[in-house]
């Protein structure tokens, strides 16, 4: 477990485990139209060493506050999934887990990080350019409920 941000509160960052499925799941019915299943988060626990699904917790107990899910692929990272309880949104949260994800993939040697993201979520856009991603095009009709295109960002790593 490694210490992600400290302040009043301390949050942690750790791999995620099945027992951690209730509060990522509620994470993300909370974050998201079109949530992902138990199935699809199971998938990525067991995609070792392809998958990276990492949580942060909140100490004492450990709850689960937010979580992160990317690829590495050699050079190439997909970031698939990021999220963050509302209650906990505007502490940096999801700024420092996509700073903590950059670093680890960086030390490993990967070269590319992607990640699509709803043209209309303005605050992950400006958090994503703020970590230096670019635009790189759309991909129209991404999303469902509703349907919306998706703005394809990406970070060159080895600056």
């Amino acid at each position: 477990m490694s210490e992600l941000i400290s302040g009043q509160d301390r949050y942690f960052i750790r791999r995620m485990r099945e027992d951690d499925l209730p509060a990522v799941r509620a994470i993300e019915g909370l974050s998201f139209s079109n949530p992902w299943s138990d199935n699809t988060f199971r998938g990525e626990i067991q995609n070792m060493p392809v998958s990276s699904p990492l949580v942060v917790v909140r100490r004492p107990g450990e709850e689960v506050v937010g979580y992160i899910i990317y690829w590495q692929i050699r050079d190439d990272v997909q970031v698939n999934n990021i999220a963050v309880h509302p209650e906990c949104r505007g502490l940096g949260l999801g700024e420092a887990m996509m700073r903590f994800a950059i670093a680890k993939v960086r030390a490993a040697g990967a070269e590319f990080m992607t990640l699509e993201v709803r043209q209309s979520n303005v605050a992950a856009v400006t958090l994503y350019k703020k970590l230096g991603f670019e635009v790189l095009g759309t991909r129209k009709n991404y999303y469902t409920k509703p349907d919306e295109d998706a703005c394809v960002l990406g970070l060159v790593l080895d600056q």
